[in-house]
């Protein structure tokens, strides 16, 4: 068989993720230090687990309706009304999907037809761009700059803004930079689309992840929620990432046609993941705030030593990663994302696999214990000391 010719082209001359290349490469070797992947390493909170196993026990494990229980659509509803002051209507305005990444899939395909330009803000995470272009789309990246604090400003985005603009991806908090949008941030970035259409995916899986300063959505702004699909779900704040679920919404127009996409190709999501949900969003504001905590302890310590052995870093007010400069070595990302595996046995994410504004960056996870992390660090500096920095 040849399956160069039959497999699609589309398909075929898409990258691997620049994330799980790392990832799989450390898993081959022995006593490595891996700070590439984004899992929390916490617990998912005991009253969620005990919830799954209660509902295994007792209830039958059936198919939900398409859009997600009824119950967990409206727990999403008051759980909006309370962190970001913007109502939805769980009957017509919420679908509840297999992790955040099902929802991004549904609203891009929903949106763009052959030849839509949809504008992606980088860095950001490695999905946008490839799910552009196998609806037929064309991905245009806004390079976000440092000295920004990698935020989008309003002079980025209309200069990428053409008539074939559909859509906007804004990600923020950032995955891998940490960067967040205040709302003098987004204020701008609204006046530029009003009077335009459009839409604007709005991904805030992180919004419970932010450090000193609370998240502000975008669709908390005058004229924005008609315009925006806002996803989140439960893999970050609740560390439910093998629970797989997560959720959109958008106007109920939007909504009707992207739950076609979803009886589809998934039909409904895990069940049992619903239930436990539900009690996420009742019973566990605490763990949350418990888990924040501790990540923001490992983010300040590794932004005071990045930039005390010579890896400049800003300091990153969401998420969990730092975004530090390698600059410093001479190297490109890859370069030394190879070299430290090798070397040190410490695994980082290149900042190029983010887009190429990313270069010259490595990403670097606290969702790892603060003893892994003084170790990574300490690894690193004798990296440095043999090829650049103050180390």
């Amino acid at each position: 068989m040849n399956y160069g010719s039959i497999l699609s082209a589309r398909v075929q001359k898409m990258k691997p993720s620049g994330i799980r290349r790392f990832f799989d490469l450390a898993a081959t070797m022995d006593n490595v230090i891996s700070l590439g992947v984004g899992e929390p390493d916490f617990s998912t909170p005991w009253s969620i687990r005990k919830e799954a196993i209660e509902v295994l026990e007792r209830r039958k494990i059936v198919y939900t309706a398409n859009a997600g229980m009824i119950q967990l659509r409206a727990a999403i509803t008051a759980y909006l009304e309370k962190t970001i002051h913007t109502s939805y209507d769980p009957e017509h305005e919420i679908v509840v999907t297999v992790g955040g990444s099902e929802a991004i899939d549904i609203a891009i395909r929903g949106l763009v037809d052959p030849g839509d330009e949809v504008l992606v803000v980088e860095p950001s995470f490695v999905c946008y761009a490839p799910i552009v272009e196998m609806a037929s789309g064309i991905p245009v990246p806004i390079e976000t700059k440092a000295e920004n604090r990698f935020r989008l400003t309003a002079d980025e985005l209309r200069a990428k803004i053409t008539p074939k603009t559909k859509l906007l991806v804004l990600p923020y908090p950032n995955n891998p930079t940490g960067a967040i949008m205040e709302r003098e941030d987004l204020e701008a970035i609204a006046e530029v689309l009003r009077g335009t259409d459009i839409m604007v995916l709005s991904d805030e899986i992180y919004s419970e992840m932010t450090y000193g300063k609370k998240h502000f959505s975008i669709v908390e702004l005058e004229g924005m929620r008609e315009r925006t699909i806002l996803v989140n779900g439960f893999s970050k704040a609740f560390a439910m990432t093998g629970w797989r679920l997560g959720y959109l919404c958008a106007p109920e127009p939007v909504v009707k046609e992207l739950v076609k996409i979803h009886q589809y190709v998934i039909m409904s999501s895990p069940t049992v993941s619903q239930y436990a949900a539900i009690e996420a969003l009742a019973n566990c504001e605490e763990d949350v705030k418990r888990m924040v905590r501790e990540y923001n302890l490992r983010r300040r310590y590794l932004v005071e030593a990045f930039n005390r052995i010579g890896m400049t870093c800003f300091n990153p007010e969401g998420a969990f990663y730092v975004f530090p400069s390698i600059q410093c070595t001479g190297m490109t990302s890859e370069a030394f994302c190879e070299k430290l595996l090798e070397e040190e046995l410490v695994a980082v994410v290149p900042g190029n696999a983010f887009g190429d504004s990313g270069e010259g960056f490595v990403r670097v996870s606290y969702a790892y214990s603060l003893r892994h992390l003084m170790e990574a660090v300490e690894r690193i500096s004798h990296f440095l000391e043999r090829h650049g920095g103050k180390a």
